[in-house]
């Protein structure tokens, strides 16, 4: 049972710290068992799971609204920054945030976090989180009674990760985006030291593929402060989406906690 000073070490610093949660290659799939983080009011589950596509066993934590039947919800998929994990959304507050949203009249549905790396593409080598979230994922919801992806949502490199995943998948109905880590070169995009080459960087940039994007379906929220405030304002001049927030903050836990109660409500409206 993990604990609330658990999940409060997920903070933003780990979104920022460089390194993501990777471990040894499974074993035998474990038996997930679900648990509840104590401390917790709203509906949440962490299980682990055996993720074939990334080669390692994965946290996949499921957020649904207080005192609403899961069963049949759809989802939002919810991708974290460099550096974090799937837990990160817990110590956000989105547990609070989605029950405070339907409480308020915004149709519910459910959130599903799960771990992830190296800007949520194929880089270089056998790791392929998109591969995770397209083939994996929605069977992992169905065991649960939940349906498949039909909104993503990302904050930083997640953002990054959540605009790659529209592309490859243009029924989506809801693409949110916080302070999306996008690079506007390639000098810019290999000083992470992610990506395995100009030719990677470029067949995954979404700067590079905006005529992939919905207009209608996306939503951007970027703080005036924050480092990638150019590159977003690049991607909102491209697709002209139907929400862009630039407002005063950084790329840090403070801003993020600010925007997620607008972007779970555009998310809700989206896929009611």
């Amino acid at each position: 049972m993990l604990s609330r000073r658990g999940l409060l070490a997920g903070s933003a610093l780990a979104l920022l710290a460089g390194c993501s949660p990777s471990g040894p290659p499974p074993g035998p799939a474990p038996v997930p068992v679900p648990t509840r983080p104590s401390g917790l009011s709203e509906p949440v589950t962490v299980q682990r799971m055996a993720s074939a596509a990334r080669g390692t066993d994965v946290d996949l934590v499921l957020i649904t609204p207080s005192g609403v039947p899961s069963a049949g919800l759809p989802v939002c998929l919810a991708l974290h920054g460099r550096g974090a994990q799937a837990r990160t959304f817990l110590s956000l507050g989105v547990p609070d945030v989605l029950t405070a949203a339907v409480r308020a009249g915004t149709p519910p549905f459910a959130i599903a976090a799960v771990d992830g790396d190296h800007y949520w593409v194929k880089t270089d080598g056998p790791d392929d989180p998109q591969r995770m979230l397209t083939e994996e994922v929605p069977a992992w919801l169905a065991a649960r009674d939940l349906r498949p992806p039909s909104a993503v949502f990302g904050i930083s490199m997640g953002g990054f990760g959540a605009l790659r995943f529209a592309r490859a998948h243009p029924e989506v109905q809801a693409v949110a985006t916080a302070s999306a880590a996008l690079f506007v070169s390639w000098p810019d995009a290999r000083s992470r030291k992610v990506f395995a080459g100009e030719n990677n960087w470029r067949a995954e940039e979404p700067l590079l593929h905006t005529a992939d994007l919905r207009p209608a379906t996306l939503g951007v929220w970027c703080g005036e402060s924050d480092p990638f405030r150019a590159a977003d304002r690049r991607l909102v001049k491209a697709v002209s989406p139907q929400v862009s927030r630039f407002t005063p903050g950084g790329h840090d836990d403070e801003y993020w906690r600010g925007v997620l109660p607008e972007i779970v409500k555009f998310v809700g409206e989206k896929l009611a």
